[in-house]
């Protein structure tokens, strides 16, 4: 597999800081302003559809919820550029954070992201977002040999 482009990677390593940014200032407005107006943003409890309703989804969840260290980190392999007219690309990586309720614990989360983004001027705006969180690792014991 080649590696990424150069200057794509830049500007997308860019596009996550800020990102990760948003996330850790319970921003839900700067959060869904990455995303296109038809993007869908695919999570654990199913499809959110559009940047209106993606915005309230990040609104919602931070009602409950404070995100902590958010962090994004692309792939050695992200971005690739899709078809030939340079205005589509994908990436994928991993991610982690730390959630925080009202009442209780912080809780550590980690796992896996993909994207495909649509240049939109001089900015890739994220046309399809998904992820998934891995699960924690059982604690090894003699038994569980």
């Amino acid at each position: 597999m080649q590696p990424a482009d150069a200057q794509l990677r830049q500007q997308l390593d860019l596009k996550y800081k800020k990102f990760d940014e948003a996330m850790n200032m319970s921003d839900a407005a700067a959060a869904a302003a990455f995303f296109t107006e038809d993007a869908v943003l695919v999570t654990d409890a199913g499809p959110v559809y559009g940047r209106e309703a993606i915005e309230k989804h990040y609104a919602n969840l931070f009602e409950t919820l404070r995100v902590i260290d958010h962090l994004t980190k692309a792939d050695s392999y992200s971005p690739r550029v899709l078809g030939t007219a340079n205005n589509e690309a994908c990436s994928n990586g991993k991610w982690s954070l730390t959630l925080q309720t009202k009442a209780g614990d912080p809780v550590p989360l980690k796992g896996y992201w993909s994207e495909v983004y649509l240049r939109a001027g001089d900015a890739w705006k994220v046309r399809m977002q998904t992820w998934n969180v891995t699960p924690a690792s059982a604690p090894y014991t003699q038994s569980s040999q």
